[in-house]
C-alpha cells in the first residue's frame, strides 16, 4: 500500500524548503516549525484534493492525512540530514 499519494510526493521537498526558510528567518520559534509545516502541508494537500475531486467528508479526511504524512516525511528528511552530519 502507498501511504502518500504519488502526486503529493512533491510536497515533501516543498515543505522541507519552507521549514528551512522558517529556520533562517527566525520568525517562528524552532519548536513551532513542525506545527507550521504540518498546517501548511494540510492546506496544500487540501488545495490539491479539492482541485482534483468532488469535495466531501472523505476528501477532507484524505487531504488532512496526506498533509500530515507529507509534513512528517519532510521533518524526517530534515532530522536524517542533521543526524548524518553529526560527528560522534
Amino acid at each position: 500500500m502507498e501511504y502518500i499519494a504519488p502526486e503529493l510526493i512533491v510536497l515533501i521537498p516543498v515543505l522541507y524548503l519552507i521549514g528551512m526558510a522558517f529556520k533562517k528567518s527566525e520568525l517562528v520559534p524552532d519548536k513551532m516549525i513542525p506545527l507550521f509545516i504540518g498546517a501548511i502541508g494540510i492546506v496544500l494537500a487540501t488545495l490539491y484534493v479539492s482541485a482534483t475531486c468532488n469535495f466531501c467528508a472523505e476528501s477532507i479526511f484524505t487531504a488532512i492525512v496526506q498533509g500530515i504524512l507529507c509534513a512528517g516525511a519532510s521533518v524526517y528528511v530534515n532530522q536524517t540530514i542533521k543526524q548524518l552530519g553529526k560527528d560522534q
